[in-house]
């Protein structure tokens, strides 16, 4: 097995626009640029781990062919934030002469929604004095935290999501490149913990990996640090059957076992008590009762409340509720 130390993500990055899947649209529009050696300042917008800076850098790759590492300069705007960036660095870059057919250089600014206000003041001003001679990409998770001048100077590109099947065939063709066995439940609880970014996904796979020869659900949530959801809706349902106590002792093992955060608890739970899986045979208005106590209990923790005293004091309540439900049913 091909473990290393080089991070999957890297390893399976496409190197061309060709290579990027279900980004359909945005990847036409971009071989249009391509294709008429001409691309306007561009301002690439969506969650994380959608593709943003694969997509600039495969545009870069297709424009300058062999050349393109000497006509791209990438900067991360979450460390390089500052206006002082702007006026010395950025300009340096932006007053030399590209190399190749194609007229102008790329600079790619990844995560330029942590920028300054100051900072995005001078790029608007920079922008301008050398769209000649540079073309901007830049890069934002939110496009409300790029201040509206530099909005109307791009192209905006909004990506989305990957489809969960997409997904999962990007990490089938991984696994089998490295030669590790992966279940399907495998595949579907790293989609979950994962939220839609790729990246995240990916990285929990080389983890994985790394500590078994074969991917399983439980090995999924052992290397996140987490107690899987079925271990959750066991408690849950213990704790509405009455049994308090059984519920308290096996929630107090998996906290000191895994590490486990009140707050880290309340947000397991309440996925589980939105989720289809959990069957706890009450009513909606007993499910809104529950779910209520945990927001309680969450405002309780932020406050600074001590986890155990509260997470009795929740599970004591589930029992209550449980045990209403019952002789009211």
């Amino acid at each position: 097995m091909l473990m290393g130390i080089e991070l999957w993500t890297e390893k399976y990055r496409p190197r061309t626009l060709d290579e990027i899947v279900n980004q359909e649209e945005i990847v036409s529009r971009l071989k249009e640029f391509v294709k008429e050696k001409n691309v306007p300042h561009l301002l690439f917008v969506g969650p994380p781990g959608t593709g943003k800076t694969t997509a600039a850098l495969c545009l870069a790759h297709d424009l300058y062919g062999e050349h393109w590492r000497d006509n791209t300069l990438e900067l991360n705007a979450s460390d390089e934030r500052g206006i002082d960036v702007i006026r010395t660095r950025i300009k340096d870059y932006a007053r030399t002469i590209p190399l190749g057919e194609v007229p102008f250089k790329l600079i790619i600014l990844d995560e330029a929604d942590n920028m300054t206000s100051d900072a995005q003041q001078a790029l608007r001003r920079t922008m301008e004095l050398f769209s000649r001679s540079t073309r901007f990409i830049l890069i934002a998770n939110y496009a409300s935290k790029i201040i509206e001048p530099i909005q109307s100077r791009c192209a905006v590109f909004r990506f989305q999501p990957l489809p969960k099947e997409a997904a999962k065939d990007r990490l089938r063709y991984i696994a089998q490149n490295e030669g590790v066995k992966v279940t399907e439940e495998a595949l579907e609880a790293i989609w979950v913990e994962s939220e839609g970014d790729l990246r995240k996904a990916i990285n929990i796979l080389q983890a994985a990996a790394a500590l078994r020869k074969e991917v399983t659900e439980e090995v999924v949530y052992e290397v996140l640090g987490k107690i899987s959801p079925k271990e959750v809706r066991e408690i849950i349902k213990l704790a509405i059957a009455g049994k308090f106590l059984e519920a308290r002792d096996r929630l107090r093992s998996y906290m000191y076992s895994y590490g486990l955060s009140g707050v880290d608890v309340l947000k397991m739970m309440h996925k589980e008590l939105l989720s289809s899986k959990l069957d706890l045979n009450i009513d909606e208005y007993t499910r809104a009762e529950l779910l209520d106590l945990i927001g309680e209990i969450n405002f309780r923790l932020v406050e600074g409340s001590d986890d155990e005293i509260q997470l009795n004091a929740l599970l004591a309540k589930f029992a209550l509720i449980g045990s209403k439900s019952r002789r009211t049913a």
